[in-house]
């Protein structure tokens, strides 16, 4: 490796040094995406409140619910017996519930043999909102921050404030003999219910509408958590399942290269593939001569210009383009050289060209006379095209 070689490589190692240098020193920008996911650490993240809440329930079984709750709750059931083996406490927080139908009537089934369902979410499946005579809607004008109480007199100390990631979803519609309202959201003096019990046969849904609530950057201001276990007080003592966002089908890589990373040898030679490319550009990057081109005389290339574009009508078969094309040109030359008036071939212009021109009378009343009949004809065949073309060339070399 000759000494030039060698500065180019180091300063290529001093630059890239400088890069991860400034990567790691740089203050990082704070990720306010409300994710709800619970190994986020994130502000609006859940880590805080899942592993306070496996916790909370230690003498209980906890388990984090990786399927659809149909596919999870299914196995359980035992259709002999026409019941459920286990019983307990079904959790789930997001902004966004996605469950599908099949998964709502599965908890509906739950829940409707001694079960709990705590439901946290700006949006819940239209089966429970008709299953469970509820519906929500959301003010867009708010004011100020958001105050949380609860209802339970109990709980009048552990009302909270939230000033960030807030909205106004609250029930709009509440089925009155199954429902009770445990807590309202109060914007500006108004208060609207946020969180509800719904009784559903032998069990309820704990529905609440902030799933803010129970986010990281909520539960460590000031004494917020009290809420939280406030909201969970509501809980029977009873085994936990937690909803998890990270379903065991959808941890799947969304790397473009993600079928080539999993194959052992297109890894291989996508890594060999960098390398190689990398010390090509390191032993290549000394400087060149460039190739010195050969330089052509110019051409005259008229002749090859005419012979494509005739191919080009030729193999096209549009006789009337080309016909048209011969008239306009024929008639330019005629004002240019013999500065007549194109715009009428009449007569009066026949007599014209014919005392300007000095050429046969015949000749050139049989020339006005095609030009104007093709003019007018719609479709013009490749005879005609041929019989102009011999008039003009005629006119032009006597």
């Amino acid at each position: 490796m000759n000494r030039t070689i060698k500065i180019y490589v180091g300063l290529l190692i001093l630059f890239l040094g400088l890069i991860a240098f400034i990567e790691l020193t740089k203050e990082r920008p704070i990720n306010w995406k409300p994710t709800y996911n619970e190994r986020h650490k994130i502000p609006f993240g859940t880590y805080i409140f899942h592993e306070e809440l496996e916790s909370v329930f230690s003498d209980k079984e906890f388990t984090d619910v990786r399927k659809t709750p149909y596919e999870f709750f299914d196995e359980y059931y035992d259709w002999e017996e026409d019941e459920y083996t286990t019983t307990g406490n079904f959790i789930h927080i997001a902004q966004y519930s996605e469950m599908d139908d099949i998964s709502a009537q599965e908890l509906l089934d739950f829940v409707s043999y001694g079960n709990t369902v705590l439901m946290s979410s700006n949006y819940f499946p239209k089966r429970l909102k008709d299953s469970l005579g509820f519906n929500t809607t959301n003010e867009y004008d708010l004011k100020g921050n958001s105050y949380f109480t609860l209802t339970n007199p109990r709980f009048k100390t552990d009302s909270i404030t939230i000033d960030r990631g807030i909205n106004n979803f609250h029930f709009s519609k509440l089925d009155k003999d199954l429902t009770t309202v445990l807590g309202h959201q109060t914007f500006d003096s108004i208060a609207f219910p946020n969180f509800i019990k719904v009784k559903h046969y032998d069990g309820q849904f704990l529905l609440h509408l902030q799933p803010i609530a129970f986010t990281n950057y909520s539960l460590l201001k000031k004494n917020n958590k009290k809420y939280t276990e406030a909201v969970l007080g509501y809980l029977p003592e009873d085994n936990i399942y937690y909803n998890s966002l990270n379903k065991a089908n959808t941890n799947v890589s969304g790397s473009k290269l993600r079928f080539i990373l999993s194959q052992d040898a297109l890894r291989y030679a996508w890594y060999l593939g960098l390398i190689s490319l990398f010390l090509f550009l390191i032993f290549n990057a000394k400087r060149r001569q460039r190739i010195v081109k050969e330089i052509k005389p110019h051409e005259n290339t008229t002749v090859a210009f005419t012979k494509t574009i005739g191919n080009l009508y030729y193999e096209t078969k549009d006789h009337n383009n080309l016909v048209e094309k011969k008239i306009t040109y024929f008639l330019e030359y005629l004002r240019r050289v013999y500065f007549l008036d194109t715009q009428v071939l009449d007569e009066r212009f026949t007599k014209l060209l014919i005392q300007k021109s000095g050429k046969d009378k015949e000749q050139i009343q049989q020339l006005v006379k095609s030009i104007v009949h093709l003019k007018a004809k719609p479709q013009c065949t490749e005879a005609d095209l041929i019989h102009l073309n011999k008039q003009i060339e005629d006119f032009y070399t006597a």
